[in-house]
C-alpha cells in the first residue's frame, strides 16, 4: 500500500479529523509503516481503509507508535481530507474495512491546529500481568504471564521512586531515536485485581520500551530478588544494563491521550473489563 504513504490533501479546502482506535497488536508488526510490502502494521491497515472512506489515499499521525504486538485501546490520530464526511461515517465506514483486530472508536473534525502527537500533553500507558502459576489460553498474548508470585505492595512503592521528571537513561531501548531521554512520570500505580497485576503509568511522553523496561525492572522486585530501593537506585545510574529485563509486549495497552480541554475530544473508552480497565 506504498501509493497510500504521501500526503493526501493540500489547500485551503483541506479539513482536519482525529479518531480514536482500538487495536490488538498481536499479529501486526507495530504500529508504523514499513518499507516491505509483506510486514503488516497498524498504520498501513488503517490508512488503507480510510482511503476507501475518503475516496483519496491518507496519511495517519499518532500520537505514539507502539511496538510489535502491543495493543491499543486509545490510541489517537490524525488527518486531512478534502471530501466531505460525518464523524459517524469515519467510525461506521471505516471499521466496515477494517479487519477484527482493529476497531474506530470515534471521530471529531477538528480545526489545523490540532495534532495528534504534538498536541497531546500526556499519554497513558498499562501493562496487565498474569500472576498465577498457569499459564491462561483465553488470555494469550493480551496478557502477560508471570509464574513466580509478585509482591504488588513493593512493586507499588518501588515505582513511586521514578515519579517527577528525570533521566530515564536506564529504562531506555537501545536504539531509541529520542534527542533526549528527559521525560516526566506523572503518576504511577501497582494494584492487583485476584490473579491480575496491573501498572498504571502517565507521563509527558515516553522513551522506546521505557514501559517494559520500568515493568520488568519492577516485577524483579515484586519477586522479592531486590528491595524496594533498587528502583531508585537504577534510575540514579543511567545505565540501561542495570536495570531488570525488558518486559513482554504482550500485556502493554496504549491506555489514552491526554490533550488540552480546548480541542473537545471526547474521552477515552474504556477497555474490555476482562482485561482490568
Amino acid at each position: 500500500m506504498a501509493e497510500l504513504l504521501e500526503p493526501a490533501v493540500e489547500g485551503h479546502n483541506a479539513q482536519r479529523v482525529a479518531l480514536c482506535i482500538e487495536y490488538n497488536g498481536s499479529s501486526f508488526n507495530g504500529w508504523q509503516s514499513q518499507k516491505s510490502q509483506d510486514v503488516a502494521t497498524v498504520q498501513e491497515t488503517l490508512e488503507s481503509a480510510l482511503a476507501k472512506v475518503a475516496n483519496h489515499p491518507v496519511k495517519l499521525t499518532c500520537a505514539g507508535r507502539t511496538d510489535t504486538g502491543v495493543h491499543g485501546i486509545g490510541q489517537v490520530v490524525h488527518f486531512d481530507f478534502d471530501n466531505p464526511r460525518s464523524e459517524e461515517a469515519w467510525v461506521r465506514g471505516g471499521n466496515s474495512h477494517l479487519p477484527d483486530t482493529v476497531s474506530v472508536r470515534w471521530a471529531r473534525q477538528v480545526s489545523q491546529d490540532f495534532h495528534a502527537r504534538f498536541s497531546a500533553s500526556a499519554r497513558r500507558y498499562r501493562y496487565i500481568i498474569y500472576n498465577n502459576a498457569v499459564r491462561p489460553a483465553l488470555l494469550s498474548k493480551l496478557v502477560t504471564p508471570h509464574y513466580i508470585p509478585l509482591n504488588e505492595k513493593a512493586m507499588h512503592e518501588a515505582g513511586q521512586q521514578l515519579l517527577g521528571e528525570n533521566d530515564f537513561t536506564s529504562f531506555r531501548g537501545a536504539t531509541c531515536q529520542s534527542s533526549t531521554p528527559m521525560r516526566n512520570v506523572q503518576a504511577l500505580s501497582i494494584k492487583r485485581q485476584d490473579d491480575f497485576v496491573i501498572m498504571d503509568i502517565q507521563a509527558n511522553a515516553f522513551l522506546l520500551h521505557m514501559v517494559r523496561n520500568i515493568a520488568g525492572t519492577l516485577m524483579e522486585i515484586g519477586e522479592g530478588g531486590k528491595p524496594v530501593s533498587w528502583a531508585g537506585e537504577v534510575l540514579a545510574m543511567k545505565d540501561r544494563t542495570q536495570a531488570g529485563a525488558t518486559a513482554p509486549p504482550d500485556g502493554l495497552y496504549l491506555a489514552g491521550v491526554v490533550y488540552p480541554d480546548e480541542f473537545d475530544l471526547p474521552e477515552s473508552p474504556e477497555g474490555p473489563v476482562i482485561l482490568g480497565f
